[in-house]
């Protein structure tokens, strides 16, 4: 029997793009029709945005303020308050049979650290999936994009660095505004012309500096941005995560 796939949601647009690609990709290794048994379980984005817009500074641990980074670079994000929403989500998918988690959240990865040592079930780590492919496919150094928060954490670099692979990020400006349209427009379900110019021009100034791979770092931008529209061949975290969790469950 194909083990029970758990996908521990966030955005409902990333949930749903990582859920399809599951069932939909599962059909040419089983059969007409068929994939292994998939629980969702999504805590609402609300509830995750309040631990990870809470700066230390707000919560007087000496941070320095306005700057939504720590002294080490890290964000300022209340990755322990992220961890717990985490493990409720994890909780239910073991109850309800999961035999393994994937959470095609980019961003909530930064929490993972204070997840594992606690989980009942284990993880596949979308970086690390992404990571192995840019490998497979013989690319050296990766363009990041995503969140402002995922690009400014340690979540790809570490498990890049471990694989021998460099990597760019975006400047702070451009941060900015991808993060703007991913939490304005992309998780909305919204997918605007002008965005993607953006993003092409983004990715196009980054491939100037020597990448020769994108990793579509958050959820919801591969809707937005595909190989047939990037300047860049892309890595695609949400479907490369999904493709990982079938592999695992038929083995």
């Amino acid at each position: 029997m194909p083990k029970h796939i758990g996908i521990v949601g966030c955005s409902a647009e990333g949930a749903a793009l990582c859920y399809r690609t599951v069932c939909l990709e599962a059909e040419p290794l089983m059969g007409k029709h068929a994939h292994p048994e998939v629980t969702l379980h999504t805590i609402c984005l609300a509830e995750y945005m309040r631990p990870i817009e809470v700066h230390r500074a707000d919560r007087g641990d000496g941070a320095r303020p306005d700057s939504g980074m720590n002294d080490a670079g890290t964000n300022d994000a209340d990755w322990k308050g992220v961890a717990e929403l985490m493990l409720r989500s994890a909780a239910a998918l073991q109850r309800a049979g999961a035999d393994f988690l994937i959470c095609p959240d980019n961003t909530i990865h930064a929490a993972l650290p204070y997840v594992l040592p606690r989980s009942p079930l284990p993880w596949l780590h979308i970086a690390e999936e992404v990571g192995r492919e840019a490998q497979r496919r013989g690319f050296r150094k990766l363009a990041l994009t995503g969140t402002k928060y995922l690009v400014n954490s340690a979540v790809y670099p570490e498990k890049l660095a471990a694989l021998g692979l460099d990597y760019l990020r975006p400047t702070e400006a451009q941060r900015e505004e991808i993060n703007r349209i991913i939490f304005e427009e992309l998780v909305r379900g919204r997918q605007t012309p002008e965005s993607l110019a953006y993003l092409q021009q983004v990715i196009a100034g980054m491939k100037q500096e020597g990448c020769d791979a994108v990793v579509l770092g958050c959820t919801e931008i591969p809707l937005l941005v595909s190989d047939a529209t990037s300047p860049l061949p892309t890595l695609d975290s949400t479907r490369l995560l999904a493709r990982a969790a079938l592999r695992e469950a038929v083995g």
